[in-house]
């Protein structure tokens, strides 16, 4: 027997982007329903970084989606750039006036996940969705499979795909799971989790001839670290002792604090943004709308931009029968998107060595790092962009 349920909005992934957005239309009066083949426990544990931009934090605090962000985040108010064995800051606050908080994703998570469920959400975890058909009706309808196996169909006025970069949805937007702009880098990244105290006071962006590395932090006693590798790397091809070195040779100057480290992966760098983001009453955002490179940390941070501009369009949609908001939903997001997307590869190729550069273009690198560090407006820029544009502007 096929269940068939009704709601006004469907969601597919129980990602920051699905989850904020059924917060947000709740508050409006709005029901929907979020759905994902995952388990809560999958969802809470799988470790993600997390930075988020002043904009983010607000919007959590002040819709009441997370009462922790700052109290458990971790508020930085610069970065360091390293090049040429020297440490140059980046001062956000003194710039822009604008701070970032560490804070990763999966804390995020929780926080939303236990104020859905609080609020009553029709959450349903282990659910998975298969495909979205009637996208021109004003009935869409996800077909899905629920936990113990039974065909499950979801009929809304309305379905977003917020199921990251293996969207089923997209397919029902684009017209292929694959259908998009695309750029693939020829590295990655290899990160560690260690037990250790922090080795800087804010993140080290550091640029060597040896590659890129990232000095990040997680809390008091466990810290997060990358270094620039090839992408076919395996992660378990490398002793303590080699990760350590590498990691130190790419950060001159700045002495790491060592420690066991208990996780280990390689992270491949992608860019990509769909042809599409709306087709009917099907629209998708997050990681099934884009991917970013992590460099300028502006994965989370853009799903919540996607969702703010969405949910405007879906007020005045559902409630008040006006379809202008969202026919102009792709184009106001792409704007924003196509920044974040610039502002991603121009910190990656800024900060990484290209496996082919040149003598010249390790000496033009150097060049352009330094017209950032000796230049206000160069600073600014690099700190208006981390910290986030405004989001008042796509509200």
């Amino acid at each position: 027997m096929t269940t068939t349920v009704r709601t006004r909005v469907a969601i597919i992934g129980a990602g920051p982007a699905g989850l904020l957005l059924s917060h947000l239309l709740a508050d409006a009066g709005i029901e929907s329903i979020v759905l994902d083949q995952r388990s809560r426990e999958e969802i809470e544990s799988t470790i993600r970084a997390g930075i988020l931009e002043q904009g983010t934090v607000e919007i959590l605090e002040s819709t009441g989606a997370s009462e922790r962000v700052r109290t458990a985040g971790s508020r930085h108010d610069g970065i360091e750039l390293r090049f040429a064995g020297e440490g140059h800051r980046i001062d956000f606050d003194a710039l822009v006036g604008r701070s970032v908080w560490l804070y990763p994703q999966h804390e995020v998570l929780k926080d939303l996940i236990a104020a859905r469920l609080a609020a009553g959400q029709d959450l349903r975890f282990g659910v998975t969705a298969e495909r979205v058909e009637d996208t021109a009706s004003d009935r869409p309808r996800v077909i899905a499979t629920d936990a113990a196996g039974a065909p499950l169909v979801i009929e809304a006025d309305f379905v977003v795909g917020a199921d990251g970069s293996r969207s089923v949805a997209r397919e029902a937007v684009t017209g292929s799971s694959t259908g998009g702009h695309f750029r693939e880098y020829p590295f990655a990244w290899f990160g560690i989790l260690c037990e250790a105290p922090p080795s800087a006071a804010e993140l080290i962006y550091s640029n060597s001839p040896d590659g890129f590395a990232l000095v990040s932090q997680r809390s008091a006693t466990v810290q997060r670290m990358y270094f620039q590798c090839d992408p076919a790397t395996d992660p378990s091809a490398f002793s303590e002792a080699e990760l350590w070195d590498a990691l130190q040779r790419r950060v001159p100057g700045t002495r790491l604090n060592e420690g066991p480290i208990f996780q280990r992966d390689v992270l491949r760098f992608r860019s990509f943004v769909a042809h599409q983001l709306l087709n009917g009453r099907v629209a998708l955002v997050g990681d099934a709308a884009h991917t970013v490179p992590p460099t300028g940390a502006k994965g989370m941070n853009l799903a919540v931009a996607d969702v703010l501009i969405l949910e405007r369009a879906l007020r005045a949609l559902l409630l008040d029968r006006d379809d202008r908001l969202l026919a102009d939903f792709p184009e106001t997001a792409l704007r924003r998107i196509w920044k974040a997307q610039h502002f991603s590869w121009w910190m990656t190729s800024m900060l990484h060595a290209a496996p082919d550069a040149s003598d010249f273009d390790r000496l033009r690198q150097l060049g352009e790092l330094r017209s950032v560090v000796e230049s206000e407006a160069g600073s600014t820029y690099l700190a208006e962009a981390y910290t986030g544009w405004p989001l008042d502007a796509t509200r």
